[in-house]
């Protein structure tokens, strides 16, 4: 059969190396799409032999975007094995660096590269949809995003030594204390950063409105899978994972029994897992006429699972989300305000957490003995729902590890998404800048 085939690559504008390949059948339409994701790591093989404790200082090269996040993840796994349980102030200061890691992220994400999808025209050349084409358009805006991204790490660096590839969190809890001066400084600079989140959430919703009410190619019906904490509030360090139908219903359970719920896919043209429901009786499909079995995480999905937000403007700004489309929303691009009501969250969240009075505790973290255990740690990265899985012998040595990351969840969903706007856009193989541009925007949403 003679196909032509369209393949971007890089795809561009990503956490990460993919590729999107589209293949058209001889009247020049879509027969076929695949995003591949082209990279490598073995980090769950480079684990095994390792002592434990060494592993949160390894799967921080997993990601130089979210570090912090598999440092949790895996921290927490490590204290599972062991038998520990950090104290309050230790996992206080955990869930501080945590949020905060968040607040960069999603500064990056969207306006460095998702900005350009929203700010500039479809007609725009590929070499400038960048953040420097943004800066010629609004060079104030583009300043003040660089400013507010630089302080969010600068405020994890200095209280936490690092911003990127993160040594603070031990076995056990923390490595140190916080301190007056250091909590002064840091709700100093977690209050100008709210402000700036308040006014993204601005800024952002008429963009994301306005491309939500045009027509979706992408357009694609799941289910969702979040951390919700023991209220169904929104958790992004610790909490039950729930998993939620595409009719709303849900079913909750411990990130430690995650296997009797998720499956894990890798197919043989990419080097990403897929994960899917097998706790639902339709299995696992990827034809775009039935899919079934897929599920969607990140922004959005958190923001369909939980019953409330507790922080007060990030909960404000939820009740308007739901009220505009309903719950579970499922058009990809609301993955964008849904990201801009977790930032406002984050900041607040972190300035609550700088005002319990436990995190003043010198008392961070306790002894921990390696030997044989079994520990999962899970945490929300901003691709979605982290899980890290350890086992480990006599000397604390890992002897197996699995590793599931956000991408992992929301690979099927991409695909499908791919697949349903290629075909709806690329006909008798016309295939325009613009109509390239729409596809890869679908990919971009999910913060890959």
């Amino acid at each position: 059969m003679n196909r032509q085939r369209i393949t971007v690559d890089p795809l561009t504008r990503i956490e990460g190396h993919a590729r999107l390949t589209i293949d058209l059948d001889r009247a020049g339409n879509v027969a076929d799409t695949r995003l591949q994701v082209i990279s490598l790591r073995g980090f769950e093989q480079l684990l095994v032999g390792r002592p434990a404790e060494e592993a949160v200082r390894i799967v921080t090269r997993i990601c130089g975007i979210c570090p912090w996040m598999h440092h949790l993840a895996s921290v927490k796994a490590v204290d599972r094995c062991f038998g520990v349980q950090a104290p309050a102030s230790g996992r206080l200061l955990r869930e501080l660096c945590l949020t905060m890691a968040h607040i960069g992220d999603k500064v990056l994400h969207f306006f460095f590269l998702s900005g350009p999808d929203l700010l500039l025209p479809d007609s725009t050349r590929p070499r400038d949809r960048s953040l420097t084409g943004l800066a010629r358009l609004r060079p104030e805006l583009a300043r003040q995003v660089a400013d507010m991204h630089r302080l969010a790490h600068r405020l994890l660096e200095k209280f936490a030594g690092r911003s990127i590839h993160p040594v603070a969190g031990i076995c056990g809890g923390f490595s140190r204390p916080m301190t007056v001066r250091l909590r002064e400084e840091l709700r100093t600079g977690l209050g100008r950063l709210l402000e700036f989140a308040l006014a993204a959430l601005d800024l952002g919703r008429p963009l994301v409105l306005e491309q939500v009410r045009a027509e979706d190619p992408a357009a694609i019906t799941t289910g969702f899978l979040g951390t919700v904490d023991g209220d169904g509030g929104l958790s992004l360090y610790r909490g039950m994972l729930r998993l939620m139908r595409s009719d709303g219903t849900w079913i909750e359970f411990p990130a430690s029994q995650y296997r009797d719920y998720l499956r894990e896919q890798a197919p043989d043209w990419s080097y990403g897992k897929m994960v899917w429901a097998a706790c639902w009786d339709e299995g696992f499909s990827l034809d775009p006429e039935s899919p079934a079995g897929i599920f969607r995480t990140n922004t959005l999905a958190l923001i369909n699972v939980c019953d409330r937000i507790t922080t007060p403007r990030a909960g404000e700004a939820l009740a308007e989300f739901r009220q505009r489309f309903g719950r579970p929303a499922q058009a990809t691009g609301l993955f964008h305000w849904a990201r801009l009501i977790e930032l406002v969250y984050c900041c607040e969240r972190a300035l609550e957490l700088l005002e319990d009075e436990r995190i003043m505790d010198p008392r961070v973290c306790v002894p921990a003995r390696p030997g044989q255990g079994y520990g999962i740690g899970q945490v929300e990265a901003p691709r979605g729902t982290l899980i890290h899985e350890y086992e480990t012998d006599d000397n604390g040595c890992i002897t197996r590890a699995n590793i599931i990351v956000g991408t992992g969840h929301n690979l099927a969903a991409m695909n499908l998404g791919v697949r349903k706007a290629a075909a709806r856009l690329i006909r008798n193989g016309n295939c325009t800048r613009e109509t390239m541009h729409r596809i890869e925007r679908a990919v971009r949403a999910y913060d890959p």
